[in-house]
């Protein structure tokens, strides 16, 4: 439910207005250094403030609880939290009755009949991929020489991305993106078919990011309109390397040596300024819903990041199973 990974094996927990987000780490070898201020340069790109992002500012400042010890792992579970300081909560009592149109107030109610916690969105918060970010700062160093990298490329189709933030934010509205991770470095090797290939860790991992809708490998979607001699790739160097990259670095489900390439659509946030129309949980009428609080235009500006720990998370999970099984 909460956990991902088969020997790395992360599990999240918090909700968003709780007293602390954050994640545990079980099956991390032992000897990796690690201190918090190794994990503050991926949170800090995470962090609200630019333009398009949340005025909630919190310190996201990390505490690392446990499986460290003299500035090392001890191959015991970590454990990071994250308190949560900067939280105005009644914003969100409305949405109890009221629960906004795409977001998960609706069917968190009915699934846990009206004991979720729902300030902020609480367990179903973007705010729980801090736990995320941290974990990935310390996969990314078992991965040691692959290199993962992601960037925002087009925000509401286009890749004027300041002009579309100016004009959603200036219409009280949101907009989605799409977002391209790239991992260099990758040996040939990885992954595990069927179940464990390394699309299938991957996608498994990046569904759980909130806002995520879709994902595509390599020529992605694109493949379909193209015939076998446009998209095979041409296998030139002893090593694997190809002429082109449509299988985005895997085949087979494993990984060939080439480039990893991925991209993911990000869907519109839920609240927005604008009013929109929900059914009144209490009277059983649709009514008019303004949303209040503090929340992202664009929460795929800050994905970037946050893909890349998945990204780094599902790979150091790969390896360590590879090297249980050989």
């Amino acid at each position: 439910m909460n956990s991902f990974g088969r020997l790395f094996r992360v599990t999240i927990f918090g909700e968003s207005h709780g007293a602390s987000v954050g994640i545990n780490i079980d099956g991390c070898p032992a000897g990796i250094a690690l201190a918090e201020a190794d994990l503050m340069a991926d949170l800090a790109r995470r962090k609200s403030g630019a333009k398009g992002t949340t005025p909630r500012s919190e310190e996201d400042m990390p505490e690392i609880i446990s499986g460290v010890f003299n500035g090392h792992t001890t191959g015991a579970p970590i454990t990071i939290i994250f308190r949560n300081t900067n939280t105005i909560s009644k914003d969100y009592s409305n949405l109890v009755t009221s629960p906004r149109p795409g977001h998960a107030d609706y069917v968190a109610q009915e699934k846990y009949k009206g004991y979720q916690d729902y300030r902020g969105g609480g367990h179903f918060s973007g705010r729980v991929t801090l736990g995320l970010v941290a974990a990935g700062a310390i996969a990314k160093k078992i991965v040691e020489g692959v290199t993962i990298s992601a960037k925002l490329l087009s925000v509401g189709g286009r890749t004027d991305i300041d002009a579309v933030i100016d004009e959603v934010v200036a219409a009280h509205d949101s907009v989605g993106g799409v977002v391209e991770c790239r991992a260099t470095g990758l040996p040939v090797g990885w992954g595990e078919p069927f179940f464990d290939s390394v699309e299938s860790a991957i996608s498994h991992i990046v569904f759980a990011i909130p806002a995520t809708k879709g994902i595509e490998f390599g020529s992605g979607f694109a493949a379909a309109t193209m015939r076998g001699s446009e998209h095979n790739d041409a296998i030139i160097t002893p090593d694997g390397r190809t002429s082109s990259n449509n299988a985005g670095g895997i085949n087979g489900g494993i990984s060939n040596g080439n480039e990893l390439v991925f991209r993911v659509a990000i869907k519109p946030t839920s609240s927005i300024g604008v009013a929109q129309q929900t059914l009144n949980r209490e009277t059983g009428q649709v009514e008019e819903l303004v949303i209040k609080g503090r929340h992202d235009a664009c929460i795929a500006l800050r994905v970037p990041v946050v893909l890349e720990a998945a990204t780094a998370i599902a790979l150091a999970d790969l390896l360590l199973v590879g090297k249980a099984y050989r």
